[in-house]
């Protein structure tokens, strides 16, 4: 068996499967912080069920409800990165798997740009009234709450594609030789986690899901792996089989 460096050329330049693990981890370690900040505690102060109260909190918050919006462009911008340095991480497995599971992350990530373009016009809108004020309240209102509920149903589509995105790179990760098999079970599971969750969000709205959300814990764990033991990976061999490596 030869030994051999796993490196990927980019632009001349050396990318190792350590390297690949590094950024991997530094990329979900953003996306861990940016998103939960803005979901659970700059959205949750402006959020209402009444239209006209949800405008007049996010009138009165805009530099909150703005830094919400650059957050999760932020996690946008990790996301691309992490989709392409996972993909170099888990090619030896299987390169073309790797790269369809990689183009899974680029559909959720395209889907969730969409998402945030309702975000965005809630901006224009209030721009708009501030300038004009030819909007209609009530309307104004209405249009603005429709583009929150928008936003989080459009995103919460898109978490489907995310679904079966983790369960192909937990099937990757189960198989990589050069990573503990628990935490390709532990993404498989997340995966289906997402799945149930979010489609039990459309399909049975009155069945409560929220328990699942425990699963989503095995991406975090797997970004710890990447950031403290796969940063680390140096030499792996080649066994027989094709596409399928060892440390």
């Amino acid at each position: 068996m030869s030994s051999i460096k796993l490196i990927t050329q980019i632009k001349g330049k050396k990318i190792t499967i350590a390297n690949a693990a590094l950024i991997s981890g530094i990329g979900l370690l953003i996306m861990a912080l940016t998103v939960p900040f803005a979901e659970f505690y700059i959205f949750p102060k402006l959020m209402a069920e009444n239209p006209a109260l949800l405008a007049n909190n996010i009138m009165d918050n805009r530099l909150l409800f703005t830094t919400g919006i650059f957050l999760h462009f932020i996690t946008l911008i990790c996301d691309i990165v992490v989709a392409w340095s996972l993909y170099v991480f888990l090619k030896p497995v299987f390169k073309h798997l790797s790269l369809l599971t990689a183009w899974f992350r680029l559909i959720y990530i395209a889907m969730y740009l969409v998402a945030l373009g309702n975000l965005i016009k809630v901006l224009n809108l209030l721009n708009i009234n501030k300038k004009s004020n030819l909007l209609d309240q009530s309307q104004f209102y209405d249009s603005i709450s429709f583009c929150i509920k928008s936003f989080h149903l459009e995103w919460s589509l898109g978490l489907i594609i995310f679904g079966i995105y983790l369960i192909l790179l937990g099937y990757l990760v189960y198989n990589a030789e050069y990573v503990p098999k628990i935490f390709g079970i532990l993404l498989i599971i997340a995966g289906f986690g997402y799945l149930i969750n979010t489609l039990g969000l459309f399909l049975f709205p009155n069945i409560n899901t929220e328990f699942l959300l425990i699963t989503f814990f095995g991406e975090l764990i797997f970004m710890i792996w990447l950031l403290i033991k796969g940063s680390k990976i140096k030499n792996i061999k080649k066994t027989a089989h094709n596409n399928v490596y060892k440390i």
